[in-house]
């Protein structure tokens, strides 16, 4: 079903506008969208629809009260993102099984001279990058979770470079490991 458009927005007036303010605005706007002066046809057919529409006491009630009630066929289900339902522990041991996953391939690969693997070893680190990834998604979440009162919720930049932090420090280790034998 076509949904109506906005008559309000289209004259340019408030909800609240009055019958003389209504047609001022219609001949302001149909003296700058007319046809004869540059305007557009579909432009002041709209036009001339809303001031119809509004100026009409009956008719203005009418689609105020049809703006008012939800159509029901333009309603959608919103359900909630599987993040959600999986849950903040769920999150994070998902990512800690695929950091630990992605660890030991790539220090199998390295420790055992396995280097005509090199392809496993580019999917250890993408395995690891998406298990930062989740973990950081755990960590947004669970903030989000958080009641908007809760000063937590406040120290977000101080979240955001702790977390950070301690990646780039893991990754060092993992360097300094992968280079030591």
């Amino acid at each position: 079903m076509k949904r109506k458009p906005n008559y309000y927005a289209i004259l340019g007036a408030s909800e609240d506008a009055s019958g003389r303010e209504l047609e001022r605005l219609y001949k302001r706007q149909a003296h700058k969208h007319h046809p004869d002066r540059g305007g557009s046809e579909e432009e002041m057919k709209a036009l001339n629809e809303a001031y119809q529409v509004l100026h009409n006491e009956s008719s203005r009630r009418d689609y105020d009260a049809s703006r008012q009630r939800p159509n029901a066929q333009n309603t959608t289900m919103r359900a909630a993102p599987a993040s959600r339902e999986v849950g903040i522990s769920g999150q994070v041991l998902s990512a800690v099984l695929c950091m630990i996953l992605g660890l030991m391939l790539l220090f199998l690969v390295r420790f055992n001279g396995l280097w005509f693997l090199w392809p496993l070893s580019i999917l250890a680190v993408g395995v690891v990058l998406f298990g930062i990834l989740m973990a950081h998604s755990a960590m947004t979440n669970a903030r989000a979770a958080l009641a908007i009162s809760n000063p937590i919720r406040r120290l977000r930049v101080a979240q955001e470079i702790l977390f950070w932090l301690v990646i780039a420090c893991g990754g060092y280790g993992v360097y300094l490991i992968l280079t030591s034998v």
